[in-house]
């Protein structure tokens, strides 16, 4: 997930280094940079988060992004900075092995901003959007199979099941018969006509609603990135990565996210429920499980602020959680608190 950018569109059209990331007052306060630290900026997108942290403090900063877009304007701040930016092309679920290969085996704390970023939507060629009528692609890494793939070559089965667990889209197979019945008189190849073919069978939703399009659209991009894969390797690269006191800050845009988010520093932080009192194990006695590896810095996620809501739109949906790494032994496989 390349996401540092679900950003607000200040300064002229085109002028990416006047982006500015969603939260980013919040996650900078949750970093807390200082001078000779090092941080990772998992999601490096158009490197809102990365110019912040590098004016905060004289740190360090691994910029990691699996778009080689991305990897191009970072690679152009990298040759500014004097050398306190390290551009890595990667997936940040390698985090841990990418950045320890760039000289550094702890950090002090990482920022990811899941999704996609501007760049990504608001070109018409890369497909992630229904704004712009352009080829059905939705690839971060242009590799591998396509959402056109997807859509024309998945069955109905296959098809229905991706929009409805990864869109939550309660009309999932009255979508997947639609992309089915339109791919039979011939390709589904352009974002235009698979918004048009999910909006004749899905409700519009009340005024000032999204479109009927979303869901599908988001489910589409979501499966040909595997971005939930993405995110539970991303979190525990992050628990091996960080070093004792430091800081994991994770803004995501909807439910599917922040769910895995929360669940992922709440099992960290020992605060998982309980057996039931009557369960044969909690008859037996306590299991003691393993040490917490994060203390939750926020209870309830982070929103935007009225006046950033209303200035960027993307902003909305928002939610930044933050957990911070104590000094215990990273968890193995299948440990549960």
């Amino acid at each position: 997930m390349t996401g540092a950018g679900q950003s607000d569109d200040r300064g002229a059209p085109g002028d990416l280094t006047l982006h500015v990331p969603v939260l980013l007052a919040p996650v900078i306060e949750a970093l807390a940079p200082r001078d000779g630290g090092r941080y990772v900026d998992g999601t490096f997108g158009v490197g809102g988060y990365t110019r912040a942290l590098l004016a905060a403090a004289n740190c360090t900063v691994y910029a990691i992004d699996r778009d080689p877009e991305a990897m191009t304007r970072a690679g152009a701040l990298a040759s500014t900075s004097g050398g306190r930016l390290i551009a890595i092309e990667g997936r940040f679920g390698d985090m841990d092995r990418l950045v320890t290969e760039a000289g550094a085996d702890r950090v002090d704390g990482i920022a990811l901003d899941l999704g996609v970023s501007s760049p990504q939507i608001d070109d018409a060629e890369r497909g992630f959007s229904f704004r712009f009528d352009g080829p059905l692609d939705m690839r971060m890494e242009k590799s591998g199979p396509s959402a056109a793939d997807v859509v024309n070559n998945a069955s109905e089965q296959e098809l229905a099941d991706i929009v409805f667990h990864l869109g939550e889209e309660r009309h999932a197979r009255r979508v997947a018969r639609a992309l089915v019945a339109a791919r039979a008189r011939g390709p589904i190849q352009r974002t235009g006509q698979l918004a048009e073919i999910v909006r004749r069978v899905v409700p519009s939703s009340k005024a000032g609603g999204i479109d009927p399009a979303t869901r599908t659209f988001q489910a589409l991009r979501i499966h040909v990135n595997r971005e939930l894969d993405e995110l539970d390797r991303g979190l525990e690269a992050a628990e091996r990565l960080l070093a004792p006191g430091g800081r994991l800050a994770v803004v995501s845009f909807h439910s599917l996210e922040d769910r895995r988010v929360k669940t992922f520093l709440r099992r960290r932080s020992g605060r998982t429920a309980g057996p039931s009192r009557h369960a044969a194990a909690a008859i037996a006695g306590p299991v003691r499980g393993p040490s917490p590896t994060f203390r939750e810095i926020t209870g309830r996620p982070i929103g935007p602020t009225d006046e950033e809501a209303a200035r960027n739109p993307r902003a909305r949906s928002a939610h930044l959680r933050v957990g911070e790494r104590t000094d215990a032994p990273v968890w193995s496989d299948g440990e549960v608190a």
